[in-house]
């Protein structure tokens, strides 16, 4: 008996898409395909891997087993591959990059076509949730994440330090005033995020104290995007991060308020990466990029 690296890989991926037909969807397989191939590898190993039920797939005891043994597999087969291309120095393969959809959308999709234009054999995927990412199971090579970062074995590389800055449309200036103080905002309609409370009590520095603001408001949404373009129709004021809000403030579709009451507390953003040996030649490149366009110095 020899397990087929097709069919585990198969295995892997219906685990980490949840389905067969959207593991079938990854490895531009039909759903029928990837079921094929997982029960030839139940009967190769002689034990069934799935609970198959119609609403979801459950690992079995086997299953997981299998599952924790194949991650080590493709993470060796990761580091082989890594070691031999940094032998040849050649820029290739597939780039898979993690980021905030915010971020992704204002700052990395304006550079990205410069950056394949020097790496004309890289491929990039982008996998964008404001979530936590599972590098294994995704098979990411570098996330762009904000905030504490947890303690692991991971490597980050700060990138670059944004402000949260307060602001709104001019047309909704114009009809309820620009608020002078921090405890204006109460008579204001703040746009908020529906799923972070934390992200709700608005910091300002008043006195050369630091103090919270409850800022509330009739919209909250669950993503900035969506916040931002309430925010440019005039909706209310907004509190969002520098890159995001960046070019409507250079354009004048918003205008920042309270700038005087700005705490000097910045939100570090961080490139993470699973360590630092045999790092291929793809991720090298992009980490140096990065490095280009967002220098700490600027």
């Amino acid at each position: 008996m020899s397990i087929q690296l097709s069919e585990l890989e198969v295995f892997v991926a219906a685990v980490d898409s949840g389905s067969f037909s959207a593991a079938g969807r990854r490895l531009e397989l039909s759903p029928s395909a990837v079921s094929k191939l997982v029960s030839r590898l139940e009967d190769r190993l002689q034990a069934r891997l799935f609970h198959r039920s119609s609403r979801a797939l459950t690992l079995t005891e086997a299953g997981r087993v299998l599952y924790d043994e194949g991650q080590t597999i493709f993470a060796a087969l990761r580091n082989a591959e890594n070691a031999v291309l940094a032998c040849s120095g050649e820029v290739s393969g597939t780039l898979r990059v993690h980021s905030m959809v915010t971020f992704a959308k204002y700052q990395l999709a304006p550079i990205v076509g410069e950056f394949l234009a020097r790496h004309p054999k890289l491929r990039i995927e982008f996998h964008l949730t404001n979530e936590p990412v599972d590098f294994a199971e995704q098979r990411i090579d570098v996330s762009i994440q904000g905030g504490p970062l947890p303690d692991s074995s991971l490597v980050a590389r700060r990138l670059l330090d944004s402000a949260w800055i307060i602001c709104a449309a001019p047309s909704y200036l114009a009809r309820h005033g620009t608020p002078q103080t921090p405890d204006d905002l109460a008579r204001h309609n703040c746009l908020n995020f529906s799923q972070r409370t934390d992200w709700n009590a608005w910091p300002v520095l008043e006195h050369g104290e630091a103090r919270t603001v409850a800022a509330e408001g009739n919209v909250g949404a669950n993503q900035g995007d969506m916040l931002l373009q309430l925010a440019r129709h005039g909706m209310g004021l907004v509190r969002l991060a520098e890159f995001h809000v960046g070019e409507d403030l250079r354009s004048g579709r918003l205008v920042r308020v309270l700038a005087d009451y700005q705490p000097p507390a910045q939100e570090p953003l961080y490139l993470v990466y699973q360590g630092r040996k045999h790092l291929s030649p793809r991720v090298q490149a992009f980490l140096a990029f990065m490095g280009e366009k967002f220098p700490r110095d600027a």
